[in-house]
């Protein structure tokens, strides 16, 4: 085969790649943090309410493990789903918290964010508690999927943490 021939055959050989790389889009850093948090905030809206069972879980995914302090790790979203259940019965109750400065992967298919929650519960007494507590959420999108969370873990917060988080109302 002659050098042209050669070289022509390369780059038609090649130009498919290229042409593949170019389409790809562009992972926007910014933009989908953005849309994480938002994502997330409507979740902490949807736990803080504590009315739909099937919709706070949906924020996980099948194969999600959460773990709370003093709880055994909740594995798989049917484990996940009678935690929340069974934590939504309790009376008094509530949970919210807000995440921050979602960090990704190279190629924007795994994220995850540090937040702070505020819990009530009743204690060893019976009398209502408040936990301050600090977290990690680790998520995970699917090409065209929905951000879901992969692992949600959370730990008490240091004595000297910043002033507790507002817990919303539930209307």
């Amino acid at each position: 085969m002659s050098l042209p021939k050669l070289f022509a055959l390369i780059v038609v050989s090649a130009a498919p790649i290229g042409l593949a790389s170019c389409a790809r889009s562009h992972f926007d850093a910014a933009a989908e943090g953005r849309a994480l948090l938002e994502r997330d905030a409507e979740w902490a809206a949807a736990a803080t309410a504590g009315k739909d069972v099937d919709r706070i879980v949906s924020y996980w995914s099948d194969d999600a493990v959460v773990i709370e302090p003093g709880e055994p790790i909740h594995a798989g979203k049917a484990a996940i789903r009678a935690y929340v259940a069974e934590s939504l019965k309790t009376p008094g109750f509530k949970i919210h918290w807000v995440s921050r400065n979602p960090v990704f992967s190279d190629d924007g298919s795994m994220a995850y964010m540090p937040g702070t929650d505020v819990m009530t519960l009743p204690g060893a007494d019976g009398k209502v508690v408040t936990l301050h507590l600090q977290g990690m959420s680790i998520w995970r999108r699917a090409p065209g999927g929905p951000w879901l969370c992969v692992a949600d873990i959370a730990t008490p917060a240091p004595q000297a943490a910043n002033a507790p988080l507002p817990v919303a109302a539930s209307g």
